[in-house]
């Protein structure tokens, strides 16, 4: 491991690097805060599917290249006056110091996470969020969005008194969607599925799964068994579209024994 004044050399070369590129490099020199983004958001994905493979190697990698975003966003914000990373460390550490009065000051917490998020939430209001769920950001994808909104009202103690009554609300949820769907009624089903996937996302919550995580696992794996699917079928020089369902299904289980 780097010493910290290592640490901090190896920052301060990049914002060499940095302000090299942006004086000599075509490319870089062109660059904007929005012609970037589209490229903040990839990397940002590359790094969550790296955590969820544990891939170690590759979360270093993909930290760098997120790494070299703020970076570069800095050096943009530096060459108008706005901002510089300087500016950027400086306001995220406030922010922390702010945000954690049972570590930087005398609020107790009593050692409790819980409490915590709720001091928290109560922290941000005084901010300047006067909603809470003003933080939400608008452009999360909907699976992640909702878990967050239900973590922010549950921090201000909007939340079931016991988290198995919330099965009674996915079940109801079930229900309702099951009578539009025999109406034929399109729009009201689409609000019911929904309703049902929210009330989901609240279990999963409450039961302390990242359903963001859950869903992406389950996609793994379904991809890994129908690729086993599609391989042997090729092999047997088939097609899945000429397989009934019964013969596909057998394949479907051994792959699922070979997990």
């Amino acid at each position: 491991m780097h010493s910290k004044k290592e640490k901090l050399e190896a920052l301060g070369k990049l914002l060499d690097i940095m302000d090299e590129l942006r004086a000599k490099c075509p490319w870089d020199r062109e660059q904007t805060f929005e012609s970037i983004r589209n490229n903040t958001i990839e990397e940002t994905y590359e790094l969550a599917d790296a955590i969820l493979k544990k891939d170690l190697i590759n979360i270093k990698k993909e930290l760098g290249d997120l790494l070299l975003h703020i970076v570069f966003y800095s050096k943009m914000g530096s060459e108008t006056g706005d901002f510089d990373i300087g500016d950027v460390a400086e306001a995220i550490c406030e922010k922390l110091i702010f945000r954690h009065p049972h570590v930087f000051g005398d609020t107790d917490v009593k050692n409790n996470p819980e409490n915590v998020k709720k001091n928290w939430e109560e922290l941000k209001i005084k901010e300047g969020n006067h909603s809470v769920l003003g933080g939400v950001p608008p452009s999360l994808p909907a699976l992640i969005k909702a878990n967050r909104i239900q973590e922010k009202a549950r921090a201000v103690g909007f939340d079931w008194e016991e988290r198995y009554q919330v099965w009674d609300k996915v079940e109801e949820e079930l229900k309702e969607l099951k009578t539009e769907i025999d109406r034929m009624n399109k729009d009201r089903i689409s609000a019911e599925f929904g309703d049902l996937f929210f009330s989901l996302v609240n279990a999963a919550r409450l039961y302390d799964v990242d359903p963001e995580t859950a869903l992406e696992q389950t996609n793994r794996k379904f991809i890994s068994r129908f690729n086993y699917l599609e391989s042997k079928t090729l092999k047997q020089g088939r097609k899945l579209k000429h397989m009934t369902l019964d013969e596909m299904n057998a394949i479907w289980e051994e792959a699922k024994g070979n997990e």
